[in-house]
């Protein structure tokens, strides 16, 4: 009995077809909720068989661009990435390039202080009411003793969050996605063990009270001081996993 085989897909060519259907989108030649042509008239336009088509399409959906549906008003359509998307995509990247070395944990921390004082500085104008009972609400949870270390890490990571929300700036609340839901984990993932959470708090609430009066160089300063304490805990934890086991 022969072997048989699937049918080959020439990868390049339908790479360079998904990067051609993504400029159309990025262009506006596709709009958002048009239907694509189908795999058969695709195949014909760009000159290849229908399965190479089929991985382009595969690719754009794995990029958020397309979607399918099925029945007789069914097929392929385009699709804009939601914000929550790009942002958990751009986090996910980052968290790879620092697993593999790519960033220096001096590197993490002058990236969170410079970006997020920015951020500071704009809460400070733009902070509403609602925003300072959040942060509130995580500096109470985080003085509680029994709770655990990894809920400490998430409302710690809960509380930046809403600094960077009060900032009221779109783009900058997607970008700092990297720096706050991507660099912060890893960065308590390290140092968790070494820190103290009283000074991780009393930094916090210092952070509050600035941002309560509406000072924003009082809350940047806040926020440095919180920096220069994580940068001396990477060294600690260092160390400490340096040093030889008895």
């Amino acid at each position: 009995m022969e072997p048989t085989y699937g049918q080959i897909v020439t990868t390049s060519a339908a790479s360079q077809i998904a990067d051609q259907l993504q400029q159309a989108i990025m262009d506006g030649r596709l709009k958002v909720d048009e239907r694509l042509p189908t795999e058969e008239e695709l195949a014909a336009q760009f000159g290849v068989s229908r399965p190479t088509v089929r991985e382009a399409l595969k690719r754009l959906a794995a990029r958020h661009l397309i979607r399918s549906r099925r029945g007789p008003s069914g097929g392929t359509f385009v699709t804009g990435p939601s914000p929550d998307e790009l942002a958990a995509s751009l986090g996910t990247s980052v968290t790879l390039l620092v697993a593999g070395g790519g960033v220096t944990l001096d590197e993490m921390a002058t990236a969170r202080l410079e970006m997020e004082a920015v951020c500071c500085r704009l809460a400070a104008q733009n902070r509403t009411a609602a925003h300072l009972a959040a942060l509130e609400a995580e500096i109470a949870l985080q003085k509680t003793a029994a709770i655990s270390d990894q809920d400490f890490c998430a409302s710690d990571v809960r509380f930046h969050r809403a600094v960077v929300d009060a900032a009221g700036n779109a783009l900058l609340r997607f970008l700092m996605n990297a720096v706050v839901e991507a660099l912060m984990p890893v960065s308590n993932m390290i140092i968790f063990r070494v820190r103290d959470r009283k000074e991780i708090v009393a930094h916090h609430e210092r952070m509050l009270v600035a941002l309560a009066g509406r000072d924003g160089a009082a809350a940047v300063e806040a926020l440095g001081g919180l920096v220069h304490y994580i940068r001396a805990q990477y060294a600690r934890a260092e160390e400490a996993r340096k040093a030889p086991r008895p």
